[in-house]
């Protein structure tokens, strides 16, 4: 009898995984059951991935690798160019794994354990210095964090949106971003119109400029979606999805009461 292939048996394993993490979670898959989707042993799965934590780390492996070469590339480029072959590449790199993102996104606790942790850090602070450019002040490092999220968190909330709808309006979002005007351009706005306390209007965001009196802002049916998503996992408050989404709180309250 012709044993099946080492590497074939790990792959089944590995998507046999990813369909159950994604399923029921992480943490209410056990090996046994990874075995019983493929008609394997427990000792069978044990043999490819001694521990749970190892099927982890091997879905992500491929996400890590493929931001890893794409800074590789972007380091050897000058700025403005290595800015946009960052930016570009990382929503590209995104969409290409949206599963596994999909399944980090709702155990994302997991990804604090170990090595996984730290190097997806040191990509995501390779991948700001890159955006924010040599010698960059405070404001241009905080929009380097804030383009690297534009161009992450849609791929989770939008997962019904087409690759190539998503990723053009995520580039449209990076490039209104970092093409914002500065400071300077709201330097003429009077004391009278300052706001409250010492925070001035300057200082209010894009959003909270643009808001004007009237009917508030309705969310699209996706959006609503989202901020449902959102809510429902936890990882942000209504204040928090108000701002992402650029309408008021009572506009979010709506839509999650009915």
């Amino acid at each position: 009898m012709t044993g099946e292939p080492a590497d074939d048996t790990r792959t089944r394993i590995l998507r046999a995984a990813l369909d159950l993490f994604a399923e029921h979670g992480y943490q209410r898959t056990s090996l046994r059951q990874i075995g019983e989707r493929l008609r394997l042993t427990k000792a069978a799965v044990l043999y490819h991935f001694p521990a749970k934590e190892h099927l982890l780390s091997a879905l992500v492996e491929p996400l890590l690798a493929d931001l890893e070469a794409l800074l590789d590339v972007a380091g050897e480029q000058p700025t403005e160019q290595a800015r946009w072959t960052v930016l570009e590449g990382w929503v590209d790199t995104m969409l290409a794994h949206r599963r596994p993102l999909g399944m980090l996104f709702h155990d994302i606790a997991l990804i604090t354990r170990g090595d996984t942790y730290h190097r997806l850090m040191g990509i995501a602070m390779r991948a700001n210095d890159l955006i924010a450019g040599p010698n960059a002040g405070r404001r241009e490092r905080v929009r380097a964090v804030q383009a690297v999220a534009t161009c992450s968190d849609p791929v989770v909330f939008f997962n019904d949106v087409s690759d190539e709808v998503l990723r053009a309006d995520m580039l449209d979002g990076v490039r209104r971003l970092l093409t914002a005007p500065g400071p300077a351009a709201t330097a003429g706005v009077g004391a009278a119109d300052a706001g409250v306390g010492s925070v001035g209007r300057a200082d209010a965001g894009p959003a909270a400029r643009r808001r004007r009196p009237g009917r508030p802002r309705a969310l699209g049916r996706e959006q609503v979606e989202a901020a449902r998503r959102m809510h429902a996992a936890g990882t942000h408050s209504v204040d928090a999805i108000a701002a992402t989404l650029g309408v008021s709180r009572a506009t979010v309250y709506r839509h999650l009461e009915e």
